[in-house]
């Protein structure tokens, strides 16, 4: 029997989603498990995986195609079931056969030009497979095909792989085009690294410096996720009076709280407790007393909250992102350490809700574990501010008359300016810093 695999709703807020990529096409075998597509919301990525077995009858929709959710996207059943029934209002034709359509009016536009090719003045290797189209905009452009990827029938090389070739092979200039071998590897030295006829008279250069299938770069389309964040940081720079303020502690303490923790954490049960999770307990608390840090602003309104729902950002292949921990104010360090872990899971593995993924007060980002010592974290609208966490490096103190060597962490606080004044700003991170420093005491609190 015929199953409908349906566009997932991801979240309350959610009404539809751009389909990234078909990781199955039309005729596959499936089993259950087989991831079928990956499709993505304005802040997350998913992998939908098959629920059903059996032979992929029909997809629905293409790629960047923007599906409203509860939509049928393809059809898994028995071949020869009749499917007509599951065809949704608006579907456009399906990705392959729409595929299979272009090539076959790109088989019958290159038979129509098909004539008898005159032998190529130096053809090597597939040179001498190419389409008469191919070739004379390989001429045009000042290409050497030679290093085009063929993928026309046969291994021959047409014009797509010419126009792809535009972008990354070499180039040379007509007075060059007469002296130059194909396949030979030359110093381009002209406007762009163009082979002019001075780098043919030096000679090809060696091998090892330069392969004959070296691609200079490669061009990837940015996924929609990829896309949200650079809109959302543009935003925040442009919208706000954004200042950073910098200012280290003393680490010992929670070094060594983290110390006794991690050896007899397996005896009572606690989860793997890092700094990083110290720091977030540390600032829930610490933000309850000041409220400015922990506020939405508005054009005319900020918003203070009387608790702590803690966006903790995430990096994961597919872009920064930053689940919220609501209520952080009134979890324990254990609760904060196990939540904050399974957030990241989720999210690297793309199975969080979109709804997760909104509604923080503040922000904590955290680069030390890379060895950053001080940077400038972006506010996340409409948050009056963000904290980064630095690195932790050695520092020199004076104790009763000698010097002593400390562990000191720093910490990068944003600010909107216009919501939130230097002054306040400071007394929220000297006091962070302070309880930071007598962590045990806190927890006490």
């Amino acid at each position: 029997m015929a199953t409908a695999i349906i566009m997932p709703r991801q979240g309350n807020t959610v009404e539809s989603c751009i389909i990234s990529k078909w990781h199955k096409q039309k005729g596959d075998a499936v089993v259950v498990g087989d991831i079928l597509f990956t499709y993505e919301t304005d802040k997350a990525t998913f992998d939908e995986e098959s629920s059903v077995a059996g032979t992929l009858l029909e997809i629905f929709f293409e790629e960047d195609d923007d599906v409203p959710v509860l939509t049928t996207m393809c059809v898994i059943g028995e071949e020869g079931e009749n499917i007509s029934e599951f065809s949704p209002e608006g579907a456009s034709a399906p990705a392959k056969e729409q595929a299979q359509e272009e090539k076959a009016d790109e088989s019958v536009e290159e038979k129509a030009d098909d004539k008898p090719e005159a032998a190529a003045t130096t053809p090597t290797g597939d040179v001498a497979k190419i389409s008469p189209r191919a070739k004379n905009r390989a001429e045009k452009a000042g290409l050497d095909a030679a290093y085009a990827t063929a993928t026309g029938p046969n291994g021959r090389i047409i014009e797509r792989d010419i126009a792809k070739l535009e972008k990354s092979g070499p180039s040379i200039t007509k007075a060059a085009a007469t002296s130059y071998v194909s396949g030979t590897a030359y110093a381009g030295s002209g406007i762009g690294g163009r082979i002019t006829a001075e780098d043919i008279e030096k000679g090809g250069i060696e091998e090892a410096l330069v392969p004959a299938d070296f691609v200079e770069f490669e061009d990837e389309k940015l996924p929609n996720i990829r896309k949200v964040i650079a809109r959302a940081m543009h935003h925040s720079l442009a919208s706000m009076a954004q200042l950073t303020i910098n200012m280290s502690f003393d680490a010992s303490a929670i070094m060594e709280f983290r110390k006794g923790v991690k050896a007899k954490g397996e005896e009572l049960g606690l989860p793997n407790i890092t700094l990083g999770d110290m720091v977030v307990y540390a600032t829930a608390k610490t933000l309850l007393k000041h409220k400015g840090l922990n506020a939405h602003f508005t054009d005319d309104t900020i918003r203070r909250y009387n608790t702590v729902h803690m966006g903790v950002a995430v990096d994961t292949e597919r872009g920064l992102m930053v689940p919220t921990l609501f209520n952080s104010d009134r979890m324990t360090l254990s609760q904060i350490s196990t939540n904050t872990k399974e957030l990241a899971a989720q999210s690297k593995s793309g199975t969080i809700n979109p709804d997760i993924l909104q509604g923080g007060t503040f922000t904590i980002t955290n680069l030390g574990a890379m060895g950053v010592e001080t940077f400038t974290p972006v506010i996340n609208p409409p948050q009056t501010a963000i904290l980064g966490v630095c690195g932790i490096t050695t520092k020199v103190k004076e104790v009763n008359g000698s010097i002593a060597t400390f562990p000191s962490m720093g910490l990068s606080l944003t600010i909107n300016h216009m919501a939130v004044d230097g002054a306040p700003a400071a007394r929220f991170l000297k006091d962070l810093c302070t309880n930071l420093e007598n962590f045990a005491v806190m927890l006490l609190a």
